[in-house]
């Protein structure tokens, strides 16, 4: 009967949570997979959204080590609250940001446009980044039990050796700035691919602009996802 209760209790948490955060469109994206509703899936996804279309021909172990499998059942529920909450956080604070939920996870893509970008072949952080920065840093703070991977890109033009240290540059200023503002270095993982994992056509100048691009990864946790296992099963 406590089972069976339990259940009950369960499906009609994820129902309201649902309902609840229906408005935020980086939840429209989120299915029940995403949610953190099933167990046994793998961090596939969220590899995707940040490298890009060659996630398929092996990945990144690192990358893969640290984002981990979905978790499931009602600690699943918990921890997709949480996360669901801390993505219309972020849509709300920087409207501009490309903010998606994906799995157990949120991905942000700052590109040319909305909000976080680079001068050509520079890797310093302009005024205009960091006024963005200072606002996800704020959300980062009020939500601790996060790490955070930052992974940087750029696009084909140029040697391709060249690229890759730029990329590097690129993705370990916006991490040194995370932790030279209050936010812990251990939350961090910094990770980059030059031009090799592009998501759009470098053909294009449009293309070119987005593939310029760093994403930032939130996951879960040791402590969310065990504090959210002991309250499911209490």
């Amino acid at each position: 009967m406590n089972r069976f209760i339990k259940n009950i209790g369960i499906a009609f948490l994820t129902l309201l949570l649902t309902m609840s955060l229906i408005n935020c469109k980086a939840v429209q994206n989120a299915n029940n997979k995403q949610k953190g509703g099933v167990i046994g899936a793998t961090g596939g996804a969220i590899l995707g959204a940040i490298i890009g279309n060659n996630v398929g021909k092996g990945g990144n172990g690192e990358l893969g080590a640290v984002i981990g499998g979905v978790i499931g059942g009602g600690a699943g529920v918990l921890i997709g609250s949480k996360m669901d909450k801390q993505a219309q956080k972020i849509e709300e604070e920087i409207p501009g940001a490309e903010v998606k939920r994906v799995d157990n996870g949120i991905v942000v893509t700052f590109d040319e446009n909305s909000g976080v970008y680079f001068a050509t072949n520079k890797f310093n952080i302009n005024a205009a980044s960091k006024a963005t920065l200072n606002k996800l840093i704020a959300v980062f703070k009020e939500y601790p039990d996060t790490n955070i991977l930052v992974v940087g890109h750029t696009d084909s033009a140029g040697d391709e050796s060249y690229n890759m240290t730029l990329s590097k540059n690129r993705a370990y200023a916006v991490t040194n700035y995370f932790s030279n503002n209050g936010l812990s270095s251990g939350r961090f993982t910094t990770n980059w691919f030059g031009e090799k994992q592009p998501m759009y056509n470098n053909a294009t100048a449009e293309g070119r602009a987005k593939n310029r691009r760093v994403n930032i990864a939130i996951v879960p946790n040791e402590k969310m996802i065990n504090d959210s296992k002991k309250e499911a099963n209490n």
